[in-house]
């Protein structure tokens, strides 16, 4: 681990370098990349203050001074928004507007200038490289809570899990048809439900219950389209499978619908064998245990 972790922050270093992380005047302009990057988030469309901060990860209290910056330049302007007078929300000014696009322009030629000294097959394997960086980031950059089961968070992804159901399975999806809802299965110490988090939004879920003393049912594992393979499903998977064992259980089963090959693929691959009916859901074609 102590090899890798000096890797990661050797590269840390090239990087910050090559893209001019420690200017005071990023790419020449007369502010640092951190105003630069918040103007370039606040996009063509807007965005409240919340989700800037979700998304960069950056307390409140930071971006208030950010955005104070960028008022007094005059490259934005924050007001109410007009959906929920309680939210805040941000939208360049025209001033702003052509700063952004003299950004694009010099990044691209800083982009420019890293790939011209290389070889069209170097290039190719650092581009290559930079996107399988870039797709690991994303997937150490996502956190997973405990959250209650019938939170917005979780009801919004229960929302979404469904929907996709009902896109792919044959003759639809209603959950009214699998059952009552069961959130208070899903509460620890019964069980848990879990939300899965990028950029302040919730990304992914998955739940388990007690089906008896000893055996748990996971149930409701979904991931949002944009953060498919990335390994979410299968870090959710195992992350139910040891709150499970820490509450003493020592068997965990599932069910799945015939049409969804990556979920059997999934299950298999950790362990799951395949075994007889054991409930009544309409939509259920295989069911799966594990021992834990």
């Amino acid at each position: 681990m102590q090899t890798q972790i000096q890797q990661v922050r050797r590269f840390n270093r090239i990087v910050s370098q090559r893209a001019g992380v420690l200017d005071s005047s990023y790419l020449g302009q007369g502010r640092p990349l951190g105003e630069a990057r918040l103007l370039f988030e606040i996009s063509d469309d807007g965005c409240d203050v919340r989700t800037l901060r979700d998304r960069l990860g950056l307390d409140s209290g930071y971006v208030s001074r950010l955005l104070r910056s960028l008022e007094r330049e005059g490259l934005i302007q924050v007001a109410p928004s007009q959906e929920d007078r309680r939210m805040r929300r941000a939208e360049w000014t025209a001033a702003g507007r052509e700063t952004v696009a003299t950004y694009d322009r010099l990044s691209d030629d800083r982009a420019q200038g890293i790939l011209a000294p290389l070889d069209a097959d170097q290039r190719d394997r650092l581009v290559s490289a930079m996107a399988e960086v870039e797709r690991l980031l994303r997937a150490a950059a996502i956190t997973v809570t405990v959250e209650q089961p019938d939170s917005p968070a979780a009801l919004a992804c229960l929302k979404a899990y469904g929907a996709g159901l009902a896109e792919v399975f044959e003759g639809g999806y209603d959950a009214s048809n699998d059952g009552p809802p069961d959130h208070d299965d899903y509460r620890q110490p019964r069980g848990a439900f879990l939300v899965a988090w990028s950029e302040g939004l919730a990304v992914g879920c998955g739940a388990w219950k007690r089906l008896d003393a000893t055996t748990a049912e996971i149930k409701r594992l979904w991931t949002a389209g944009d953060v498919r393979g990335l390994g979410l499903g299968r870090r959710l998977l195992r992350t139910l499978e040891d709150l499970a064992r820490d509450a003493g259980m020592t068997q965990v089963q599932l069910d799945t619908n015939r049409v969804l090959g990556a979920a059997q693929a999934l299950y298999r691959s950790e362990g799951y064998k395949e075994i007889p009916r054991y409930n009544d859901s309409p939509y259920a074609h295989m069911w799966f245990r594990k021992d834990l």
